[in-house]
């Protein structure tokens, strides 16, 4: 079985102190790996496991919204030189964040959506962070829908009918480790949308799925993410890893 993590954070410093995270991914089937970018200080970590594993190890080029503070556009301008300078496979993490603080609400919006017209011009898809923010970065990112943005909503954690909007935009849901937990309410949107609407993700070092939670989370429990899935879904493993990695294959097509 083969098997794509749409986000995960190789490059945190939790992560790099374990030189064999990448080959027990990979050992795992999990083959692609996508890397988010939080902001000008991560790109030299993510562009190293890029260029030692440039086949598994993808990066994205972006701006966290958690990382949108006074110096923000000069943070943009080294997004829009990166994706001008070398090959990435996406736009992300962009989005909003409304957990942690709200200063800086306004310039979130605004990078969100500078970011979406970038991915827009190099043709890329993005990838949205939107903690307690759902439906704003739908709202945005619907205005922003001109027929060929692409992207996925990374650790979908909105409801149904948000999850719905999503779809109807063309975007897809990252599901991760959170699917596997006791309480709330992912387990039962996962039964009620299709498969073909999903891709998994880790989103490491956070996150970790069950029997995991509370340790670090790394790539190689993508199957696990996988399992109970296929348990919601009444379908076999093999479906979910071939149906997911298919999707992930469309949303970073390019």
């Amino acid at each position: 079985m083969i098997f794509t993590d749409t986000h995960t954070h190789l490059y945190d410093e939790r992560l790099m102190q374990d030189e064999n995270q990448v080959q027990r991914a990979i050992d795992a089937g999990v083959t692609c790996m996508y890397m988010p970018n939080c902001d000008s200080e991560t790109i030299p970590g993510m562009l190293k496991l890029a260029d030692m594993y440039p086949d598994n190890c993808l990066p994205m080029m972006g701006l966290h919204p958690c990382y949108v503070k006074e110096g923000f556009r000069k943070e943009l301008d080294i997004v829009e030189q990166q994706l001008d300078a070398r090959k990435y496979y996406a736009v992300g993490e962009i989005g909003l964040d409304y957990y942690w603080d709200l200063t800086f609400k306004t310039e979130q919006i605004d990078a969100y959506e500078y970011q979406i017209k970038l991915a827009l011009k190099h043709q890329l898809p993005i990838v949205v962070h939107s903690r307690e923010s759902t439906q704003d970065c739908i709202d945005v990112a619907r205005r922003n829908q001109n027929g060929s943005l692409k992207g996925i909503f990374h650790c979908f954690s909105g409801t149904l009918a948000e999850a719905r909007q999503i779809i109807d935009m063309g975007l897809y849901l990252g599901i991760g480790g959170v699917v596997t937990y006791s309480k709330g309410t992912l387990p039962e949107i996962v039964k009620e949308i299709p498969l073909e609407s999903i891709v998994l993700e880790t989103d490491a070092p956070y996150l970790s799925p069950v029997p995991h939670r509370g340790k670090r989370n790394e790539s190689s429990y993508i199957p696990i993410i996988a399992s109970k899935i296929a348990d919601l879904k009444g379908l076999s493993v093999e479906d979910v890893a071939r149906i997911t990695t298919e999707n992930a294959q469309k949303v970073f097509a390019k």
